[in-house]
């Protein structure tokens, strides 16, 4: 990483938009050559779970023998396949043309949106080349950065110029010569080279703290559902349906939620309103059930009934 003086701001610059480039053809060998961008953490493929958190990328280039994956990706390969991260690279970034690139690999399994968008917001306020996580140990992942496209070209134009190509070289022969600034995230920049990294990835999305979250992802991604909602709101009625009604209730109320808003073509606010008009009806159930006894089954504002034989 050099130390020299970052080039002029760039606050014209859209960093909004961005492309990501996701290297998963590596050979694996710490996890004995297993099909490391299949191994499921969650439930979920490794692959998928970074793919999900670049979703919003305009477009997203995998460097890899193509395969299924939970959303639609465009696939590269390196010539010749199997020449290390920085021809990947270089073949991956010939499909982008943003001004933004994202660059991760498939073994992240803690990467998300909003550790993405820190990294894009880490280019706004000042010229740098990159903005790359640091990990527990305070270091610089090269593999899960956004860099600008025009400086990863010229690095990458300078490098081949010098050694006559790019197989078999390493990254650091393209970030030495780039200026970089650090955002520090040892969750999102731990990687799974091993099977205890698989390990201590799969306990820790059973931790109170994540598994609900996780869960609720991963039901996303095999439904295809890319709707976010609030999950407290839901849970909320969860419980009131629950405690109101029945205890079978709950499941089934949340799921007749989630179909009206469905068939109402609605996003998090069809959502909300379904769950609140259900919660209100669960209340008003309960109401009815913990009356006095003789009290007259109406509304406050009910007309009485005055027919010769009411009553």
């Amino acid at each position: 990483m050099t130390e020299h003086q970052p080039p002029a701001s760039r606050s014209t610059e859209d960093t909004t938009a961005y492309d990501a480039v996701v290297l998963a053809g590596g050979g694996a060998r710490r996890l004995g050559g297993v099909d490391k961008p299949g191994v499921r953490v969650g439930g979920r493929a490794l692959l998928d779970r970074v793919l999900a958190a670049c979703a919003d990328a305009r477009r997203t280039v995998v460097v890899a023998e193509p395969r299924e994956t939970a959303r639609p990706v465009l696939w590269a390969r390196e010539d010749p396949p199997g020449g290390g991260p920085l021809a990947a690279l270089g073949a991956g970034l010939r499909h982008s043309t943003a001004e933004l690139v994202l660059v991760a690999s498939a073994d992240l399994p803690f990467l998300d949106t909003g550790t993405v968008r820190r990294l894009r917001d880490a280019l706004r306020t000042g010229g740098a080349d990159g903005a790359q996580l640091i990990d527990a140990e305070g270091r610089a992942q090269p593999l899960v950065a956004v860099y600008r496209a025009a400086a990863l070209r010229r690095g990458l134009a300078s490098v081949t110029e010098e050694r006559g190509g790019l197989t078999g070289l390493p990254l650091r022969l393209l970030t030495a010569g780039l200026h970089l600034t650090r955002v520090p995230d040892p969750v999102a920049a731990f990687d799974c080279d091993t099977w205890d990294d698989i390990a201590i990835a799969r306990a820790r999305i059973r931790e109170h703290g994540h598994v609900l979250d996780e869960w609720i992802s991963a039901v996303k991604d095999e439904l295809g559902i890319e709707l976010d909602v609030d999950t407290g709101v839901l849970l909320d009625l969860a419980r009131d349906a629950a405690h109101n009604v029945a205890r079978p209730a709950a499941p089934l109320t949340t799921f007749l939620v989630g179909y009206a808003a469905a068939q109402a073509k609605g996003g998090p606010q069809e959502v909300a309103e379904a769950a609140r008009k259900a919660a209100a009806l669960a209340l008003r159930w309960s109401e009815e059930d913990t009356k006095a006894p003789g009290k007259p089954d109406a509304a406050p504002d009910a007309t009485p009934d005055t027919r010769p034989d009411a009553g």
